[in-house]
């Protein structure tokens, strides 16, 4: 199996790495991982990731500066349909614009914007980045959510989130001053607010998932 983690600049892609070749060593499968900044790889890969951390806009911008990039992701992943997952601001991007520093279109392959977060408990503001566990509530079954025990926590940091998506697309929420989107999904497509590299026997069974997923 070919995985192609891309580059943009930004990301925990050491992290990336370890955590899919441990998903892929406990799901017995033969693994053929590359970090990469070259949109040939990504048209050779079987399976596609984007990692990000930080600013949409910078992330955005990391990825528009890559050649080709975006053309071979729309070949590989929409055209082709070949399984793919976005991590954090990775997810992001795959909503139709972000709002951080200016409006930034992204990749518009869901439904929404990514939008500053206004958390508040009985009309107090809660701190901002949101950081730390949460508890992930499946909004319904989906392949990559198999198998995770009640109550599952994952690990989040961040301070904008998806605003005004599509109910079919989400999978699964947390909580923080009112419902935040987790997880989105459609078809070949599925996303993770959380750094699922970071987010310990949780994030490592989404990632085996992702590995025997065959939308």
């Amino acid at each position: 199996m070919k995985l192609a983690v891309i580059d943009p600049g930004s990301g925990n892609l050491a992290s990336v790495r370890r955590a899919f070749e441990r998903a892929a060593q406990e799901e017995g499968l033969p693994l053929d991982l590359t970090v990469t900044t070259d949109a040939r790889d990504v048209r050779a890969a079987d399976r596609i990731v984007l990692p990000g951390q930080g600013a949409f806009a910078a992330c955005a911008r990391g990825l528009d500066a890559l050649p080709d990039m975006k053309d071979a992701l729309q070949e590989s992943v929409i055209e082709k349909a070949r399984p793919f997952l976005g991590i954090c601001v990775g997810m992001q991007l795959m909503a139709e614009r972000g709002l951080e520093h200016g409006t930034t279109p992204g990749l518009a392959w869901i439904e929404g914007e990514i939008a500053p977060m206004d958390p508040r408990e009985d009309d107090t503001p809660l701190p901002l980045p949101q950081m730390g566990w949460n508890a992930l509530a499946p909004t319904r079954p989906h392949p990559l959510l198999e198998g995770l025990p009640a109550e599952s926590h994952a690990y989040f940091v961040h301070s904008y989130a998806l605003r005004g998506g599509n109910k079919a697309e989400l999978l699964a929420t947390t909580a923080y001053g009112g419902p935040v989107t987790a997880v989105v999904g459609r078809d070949n497509l599925a996303g993770t607010q959380f750094h699922v590299e970071k987010s310990g026997p949780v994030g490592l069974r989404i990632l085996r998932n992702f590995l025997r997923w065959a939308p």
